[in-house]
C-alpha cells in the first residue's frame, strides 16, 4: 500500500435514535488516511501502481471530469511513486481550469488533455484504447474511477479493516468499483448496502459481474436507490443541512457527491426501521472531500 492504512479510525456514532432502534453505527474513516490519496482511491489504485512499478511502465494514463477526485489521487500517487501521469479530461478546455485540474497540473505534474464529450464517451471502445496505446506506448491505462477488476481487487482490501462482527457494510456507489471490492472481501455473515449517487442506476448486476469475474448474486447485497438527491453531484438544502449537522455533532466531514448521501440514506433507513435490532452497521467513508471546494464559501461549517 502506498500509505499505511492499518491504523485507520473506526468512528463510533452515538445518538438517541440508534439507542432506540438498538443498532450500532460507525464510520470507517478512510478519508483520514492521507489528505490527497484518501478514501477508496488509495485502495483502488493499489494494484495499478504495483503493476506499473513492477513491470517498469513509464507512467499512467487515466480519465476523469474536471472535478474528478480520481484524477487528483492518481496524479499525487504517480508523483510519489516516480511515475509520469497523463489525464484525459472530459469536455473542451475551458478558459479557466477548475481547482482540481489546476492542482493536478501545478502541484502534482499531471499532463492533461481535454477531449470532446462524444470522444470521451468512446473511451472504452477497442479502437480508442488501441490509439491510446499507440500514443502512450509505455504507460498503463487506468479507467476512470479505477473501474476494472484490478481496481475492485484493491477495494476488497478495505474489508480487512472492518471487524468481522459487522453485520452491514455500507458505501456510496458511482462506478461500483468499491462496491464490487466489498462484495469480494465480505464475510458470509455480512450484508453489503449500496447507495447509488446516480439516478436510475440499473446496471449494477453487470458492473459487479465484470469487476469481480463472478456470477452476480443479490443474496448479500441490498441497494437503496432513493438517496441520489436528483442525480450525480446534485444537492439541495436538506442534504447540505444534514452534512452540517453531522459535522457539528460528530466532527464528521462528508462531501455532497458521495458520503453526504451515504450517511443521509443510512441514518434515514435506521429511522424507518430498515435494520434489525442488534445490527452493527459500518459506513465506509470514501473520501472525496476536495469536491466541496466547488461549493460557495460558507455553504458548509467545515
Amino acid at each position: 500500500m502506498l500509505f499505511p492504512a492499518n491504523d485507520v479510525i473506526n468512528q463510533q456514532l452515538h445518538d438517541d435514535l440508534f439507542h432506540e432502534k438498538q443498532v450500532h453505527l460507525s464510520v470507517l474513516r478512510l478519508d483520514a488516511i492521507h489528505p490527497v490519496v484518501s478514501g477508496n482511491k488509495l485502495f483502488k489504485l493499489h494494484y495499478f501502481l504495483q503493476t506499473a512499478i513492477q513491470q517498469s511502465y513509464e507512467g499512467i494514463v487515466t480519465f476523469g471530469g474536471p472535478y474528478s477526485n480520481h484524477l487528483v489521487a492518481t496524479a499525487f500517487a504517480c508523483k510519489t511513486s516516480g511515475l509520469k501521469c497523463t489525464g484525459i479530461i472530459r469536455g473542451e478546455q475551458p478558459a479557466f481550469l477548475s481547482h482540481t485540474i489546476t492542482k493536478c497540473c501545478n502541484d502534482y505534474g499531471m499532463v492533461v488533455k481535454f477531449i470532446p464529450r462524444n470522444q470521451y464517451d468512446e473511451r472504452e471502445q477497442p479502437f480508442f484504447i488501441k490509439d491510446l496505446k499507440l500514443e502512450y506506448p509505455n504507460c498503463l491505462i487506468v479507467p476512470d474511477g479505477g473501474y476494472h477488476p484490478m481496481g475492485a481487487a484493491g477495494a476488497a482490501l478495505i474489508m480487512d479493516l472492518i471487524n468481522e462482527d459487522a453485520t452491514h457494510v455500507c458505501c456510496a456507489v458511482g462506478t461500483a468499483t468499491t462496491l464490487a471490492g466489498l462484495m469480494l472481501g465480505k464475510k458470509d455473515n455480512q450484508q453489503i448496502i449500496a447507495i447509488p449517487v446516480l439516478k436510475n442506476m440499473h446496471d449494477l448486476q453487470n458492473r459487479i459481474e465484470y469487476l469481480t469475474n463472478c456470477k452476480y448474486s443479490g443474496q448479500h447485497l441490498q441497494t437503496m436507490p432513493d438517496y441520489h438527491f436528483g442525480g450525480y453531484a446534485k444537492k439541495n438544502k436538506e442534504l447540505i443541512d444534514s452534512m452540517n449537522q453531522l459535522y457539528e455533532k460528530y466532527r464528521l466531514p462528508t462531501d455532497f457527491v458521495y458520503t453526504g448521501k451515504l450517511m443521509y440514506g443510512i441514518i434515514d433507513s435506521i429511522k424507518n426501521g430498515s435494520f434489525p435490532k442488534g445490527s452493527k452497521i459500518v459506513c465506509v467513508h470514501t473520501g472525496g472531500l476536495q469536491g466541496n471546494l466547488s461549493l460557495p464559501p460558507g455553504t458548509l461549517v467545515f
